[in-house]
């Protein structure tokens, strides 16, 4: 099963997801929050461990979009990490932060997105969750070839109505 949690930007759907997750076993995947600075950063869930995304500044070990710089490395290893998790873990929900620009350019999380989607579409024992803003919501649902899934929103999460 895939639900997408969709919003505007900066709403707090990473936060929301963050704090849904703290008091469940059977969720991990990556989350992509701010540190103290703005930047972002990729956060394994079940483990908290953290790994540098975002950079001040450009250079050939990043990928630009809009004023930001972020480390192909982070992606390579975030994309490895979902990969293995799908194969290995028993983890019920695997979370996806987030699918956007980027892998509408088959970059970022593209992957293991493209890897991943179709395996949990049509599995009711296994849960793929989508952070995908609004305004880019049907790009990606068509990119992906997203048959089927369930919009959840960040109150959803915190009355845990969908899981």
């Amino acid at each position: 099963m895939i639900y997408i949690l969709t919003g505007v930007i900066r709403t707090g759907k990473t936060t929301s997801l963050l704090n849904w997750s703290k008091s469940r076993n059977d969720v991990d995947g990556v989350l992509c929050p701010d540190d103290e600075k703005g930047k972002r950063y990729f956060l394994k869930i079940k483990s908290q461990k953290e790994f540098e995304l975002e950079l001040e500044v450009e250079s050939e070990d990043t990928i630009s979009i809009g004023p930001f710089h972020f480390l192909k490395s982070a992606f390579e290893k975030a994309n490895e990490f979902l990969i293995a998790l799908s194969i290995k873990t028993k983890s019920q929900y695997l979370i996806f932060d987030e699918l956007g620009k980027l892998e509408l350019k088959n970059q970022g999380l593209h992957d293991a997105a493209v890897k991943l989607i179709p395996d949990y579409m049509f599995d009711d024992n296994k849960h793929l969750i989508l952070v995908v803003r609004r305004s880019l919501l049907e790009e990606i649902i068509n990119h992906y070839q997203i048959k089927a899934y369930a919009l959840i929103s960040k109150e959803d999460l915190a009355e845990n109505s969908f899981a």
